[in-house]
């Protein structure tokens, strides 16, 4: 095992060891003193047990030795990537800053004999980089997908006088900026956490998903606790900082030389800042410490149940537990979301006990929904559980009745005059302060509606990406209210993206505006179906550009999840609690209505049913 191979010339230049602890006797991470290096075979895709050791140029090494060593030093995490710069000349070391940004491949870049000599007296060679680009991480640490992309840059080589002060040696004079890595050492060198701020204005929080060392970082030196909070920090990604707020005050930093920390044995973290924060009122306080205690409680092998925040001489400024960051959560309703709902075949609104070992029967709802009183079509319950939205009459009409208590059939809330119901309604949903969402998809009238409190006159939302010719085929939103997932059409391909909800004033008299559309799975052919499933993280239904239908967890920054979903027939939608321990439900034409619990294969649970969807 090991990293991505690239093709060599000559002499191997890395060798790399396995870390699984677990397996091996004590002593098993230090480097080995003996033993030849050689070359390794591609390491599996985020393999983190796989630790790359780089290793400096040979005396006299040809200048294809120079760039295969260089494009590997770059996988490794030594310190300052201090191998890394032996392939470079003095002042290309300086120059280059491999934190800037880290150019993620499909696979390793590869180097080809340099394809022109320069004229000058120095004849430098250049060489020629190639690959297939798929992403971007910056200096924020923030997450860029793409399509499949030719990559093609030049490495420029130049000879410098050696060591003895006579003999020349070849050494890189001009790269590319950053660091170049293919996806599976992007995967094993980074993780992707969870860095928290406030939705602005308001009292909840809202996770912002970044990119950090799985180890110690090369730069830094900071183990992954202390490059997570100084990216919480630092701030909110570009995209995500219109819409929240950080309690931190410019300038507040980790107080200077702290690199590692680590949670005592009551599980409290304490986060040493600088003299920034020294004069911070309590209430600003507890709203940092909640930021950090959103951030950093499932980071390391110990849970972080407490956190602390001190001056910089050590005195504390607050104290934040575990019990109180519900104050904090989109959801003021709390609890965990077990039991999904479906449509079952005579169009009424039903629950199911997804958690229980034996499903039962499932039993139709109270009120309207449930009794029979109207054939629904899709539905969305409201997160607090007692009400829900459904489109019926052939997708022309959405209301909103309760699903605790007998009523009657309320008037529709949202009418579509659609021609055909395909044009008309798509299925509601809710974010976490019961505001209610539909789509009309009426192509004379293409409308994004929002119902504050799920109730009363809705408001268009402007969406200046609704142009002639785009379609909503879904929409899910966010628990926090600040993010909406959107499979749109456009020509003959349905894709996945992640728009920024912004909103002005409140109640009745508010702006409502979903811009900053971006792709999340832009390496899939189409996409099918999407659900929340977390904070950051959606399951969607769709199919790889030459591949097969497939159920897998993208993050919303449009990384690949690592979580595995086994293979089922003919599914039409999938659906996820925000809470990542509730099993996956799904509706497929073969098997009804099936759910996936931790560490099990797809079961059966209802022979017919469409539509499952956890509250939301």
């Amino acid at each position: 095992m090991g990293a991505e191979r690239r093709r060599g010339r000559g002499r191997t230049v890395r060798a790399a060891a396995l870390l699984g602890c677990g397996a091996l006797l004590a002593g098993c991470a230090s480097m080995p003193d003996s033993g030849e290096v050689s070359q390794v075979k591609a390491s599996n895709p985020g393999d983190s047990q796989v630790r790359v050791y780089p290793v400096t140029p040979r005396e006299n090494a040809e200048p294809g030795e120079i760039v295969d060593g260089f494009l590997e030093a770059m996988t490794g995490d030594d310190p300052g990537f201090a191998t890394a710069r032996t392939y470079l000349t003095k002042q290309a070391a300086r120059t280059w800053k491999p934190e800037e940004r880290t150019t993620v491949l499909t696979a390793a870049p590869v180097s080809r004999q340099p394809d022109r000599i320069s004229v000058r007296e120095t004849r430098n060679l250049v060489y020629p980089l190639y690959g297939k680009q798929i992403a971007t991480v910056n200096s924020r640490h923030a997450y860029q997908p793409m399509r499949s992309t030719d990559y093609s840059e030049t490495i420029e080589l130049a000879q410098v006088t050696g060591p003895d002060g006579k003999s020349k040696e070849w050494r890189i004079a001009r790269l590319p900026q950053g660091l170049l890595l293919g996806e599976s050492d992007f995967q094993r060198n980074y993780r992707s956490v969870n860095t928290y701020y406030f939705a602005s204005g308001r009292q909840w929080v809202v996770a912002d998903p970044v990119y950090i060392r799985q180890r110690q970082d090369p730069v830094t030196r900071m183990d992954p606790v202390a490059q997570t909070v100084k990216a919480l920090l630092e701030g909110p990604t570009d995209w995500l900082e219109p819409v929240v707020d950080s309690s931190f005050p410019t300038g507040v930093a980790l107080k200077s030389g702290v690199t590692s920390l680590t949670p005592d044995d009551q599980n409290k973290l304490k986060v040493p800042l600088n003299k920034k924060a020294d004069n911070i009122g309590l209430d600003r306080c507890r709203r940092m410490a909640a930021q950090l205690l959103f951030t950093v409680g499932d980071l390391g092998s110990a849970r972080v149940e407490q956190v602390e925040l001190q001056r910089e001489d050590g005195r504390t400024l607050c104290l934040l537990g575990e019990s109180q960051k519900e104050n904090y959560r989109a959801d003021p309703s709390g609890g965990l979301r077990v039991n999904p709902y479906f449509v079952d075949a005579s169009g009424r609104l039903a629950e199911l006990e997804v958690g229980a070992e034996d499903v039962g029967t499932p039993e139709p709802v109270p009120g309207p929904f449930g009794n029979g009183s109207v054939r629904i079509s899709t539905v969305a319950v409201a997160r607090d559980e007692r009400r829900a939205a459904a489109v019926s009459d052939g997708e022309s009409n959405m209301r909103v009745a309760s699903v605790v208590a007998d009523a009657h059939l309320p008037e529709p809330l949202v009418h579509s005059n659609g021609a055909k119901p395909a044009d008309r309604l798509s299925a509601p949903s809710w974010d976490g302060r019961d505001g209610l969402w539909v789509a009309d998809r009426d192509p004379a009238n293409p409308r994004l509606l929002f119902v504050p409190g799920g109730s009363g006159q809705p408001l268009k939302v402007a969406a200046p990406w609704l142009t002639d010719g785009v379609r909503i085929e879904e929409l899910r939103v966010s628990e926090d209210g600040v993010r909406i997932a959107l499979r749109l059409t456009e020509g003959d391909k349905t894709t996945l993206h992640i728009g920024r909800i912004e909103r002005r004033g409140s109640g009745a008299k508010q702006t409502v505006e979903v811009v900053g559309l971006q792709a999340v799975a832009p390496r899939m052919e189409s996409v099918t179906s999407v659900s929340w499933a977390g904070p950051s993280r959606l399951v969607v239904l769709g199919k790889l550009a030459g591949g097969v239908q497939q159920v897998r967890y993208i993050q919303t920054d449009g990384s690949t999840s690592a979580a595995a979903v086994p293979g089922l027939n003919q599914v039409k939608a999938v659906a996820a609690a925000n809470d990542e321990r509730a099993p996956l439900v799904a509706a497929s034409s073969d098997d009804g209505i099936v759910r996936l619990q931790a560490g099990a294969n797809w079961q059966p649970m209802v022979d017919k049913g469409t539509s499952p969807v956890y509250p939301g």
